[in-house]
């Protein structure tokens, strides 16, 4: 029998773009290219750095059957026609240090590399992780000149993700079967809804007394600096990475996934000309919509505050960046 090889068809396989590489950064490329969600480019300002990277996570293509192409580079030219830019770079958070510490190193980093990827990738949507991430995902927006659709901060994802977890391990269950859900600003003003937090269906105010859910709403709202403390050297990076992966997916693979992220508000909440935390659905156009659910007056009052919060960083943040 011959065998007559016909010539392979040309195709353009989803580009993402992961600037900084950190270990966030360097997680979520794992993460992206072993759910084959698309090829990715991996970029630091620290040379031989990302390339090494690369070449490390190629090497375990074939073992992780995935064929996702992985490049790491110093060069923006080769971020070049994206279709997704994640924004990881900027300092990372140190024992002592809050998120509002890192407001004046990383809001001129952030604008820089957001100014850097948009000329390359004109048509990319960009999801944010640097911290502050409310505010951080504000000056991308201003920076790119996007839609607002098309910009969106990793946070809420996480925060529940936190949340669940302990909900998971307070009740010996499996995490799988919680939902929960986080508002408001990445930080220590969010706003977690015991409400709307359920196992299978059921509430877990019905589940646990105030006083268990109050500790494990207490201990979400810390979670990212318990973790600080417990590392002395750094930052979560593992949850944080596969929480921006779920994002990378319901975009990539436009499924309109209902999550809880930093979304524009125009109107919302009563919310105006802010990026904040909030359950939408994230498709191929970035953010197709967004769901309102009803606020007693004591939570409206929460999230007003978590709002003010943001704002007031903001303003501080875009005089550093001078943007």
């Amino acid at each position: 029998m011959n065998y007559s090889p016909t010539a392979p068809v040309s195709r353009r396989n989803p580009k993402v773009t992961v600037i900084g590489a950190g270990k966030v950064g360097t997680t979520l490329t794992q993460r992206i290219a072993e759910k084959n969600l698309a090829d990715v480019v991996l970029l630091d300002i620290v040379a031989g750095m990302p390339q090494g990277i690369a070449l490390d996570l190629t090497e375990a293509r074939g073992i992780e059957l995935h064929d996702s192409k992985i490049v790491g580079t110093n060069d923006y030219d080769d971020t070049a026609n994206s279709d997704l830019v994640v924004i990881t770079a900027g300092l990372a958070r140190k024992p002592g240090m809050n998120r509002e510490d890192l407001l004046q190193i990383n809001a001129k980093i952030v604008v820089d590399v957001a100014k850097q990827a948009i000329k390359r990738s004109p048509k990319a949507i960009f999801i944010v992780i640097t911290n502050p991430l409310d505010v951080m995902t504000y000056l991308v927006w201003q920076a790119t000149d996007l839609p607002p659709q098309k910009v969106v901060g990793m946070a809420g994802v996480l925060d529940s993700s936190r949340l669940q977890t302990f909900i998971a391990m307070e009740l010996g269950i499996a995490p799988q079967d919680v939902s929960a859900m986080v508002l408001g600003g990445h930080g220590d003003l969010m706003l977690p809804l015991p409400r709307y937090c359920t196992v299978r269906g059921i509430p877990i105010t019905e589940l646990m007394d105030d006083s268990t859910i109050a500790k494990l709403v207490e201990r979400t709202r810390h979670g990212g600096g318990e973790i600080v403390k417990l590392l002395q050297t750094g930052g979560a990076y593992f949850a944080p990475a596969s929480s921006a992966c779920l994002m990378v997916e319901a975009i990539m693979h436009d499924r309109s996934s209902l999550l809880p992220a930093a979304a524009y508000l125009q109107g919302e909440y009563g919310l105006n000309n802010i990026f904040l935390g909030v359950p939408c659905t994230l498709g191929s156009q970035g953010v197709e919509s967004i769901l309102q659910v009803q606020l007693t007056p004591e939570e409206q009052e929460s999230l007003q505050a978590s709002a003010e919060s943001v704002r007031k960083n903001l303003k501080l943040a875009q005089a550093s960046a001078k943007i």
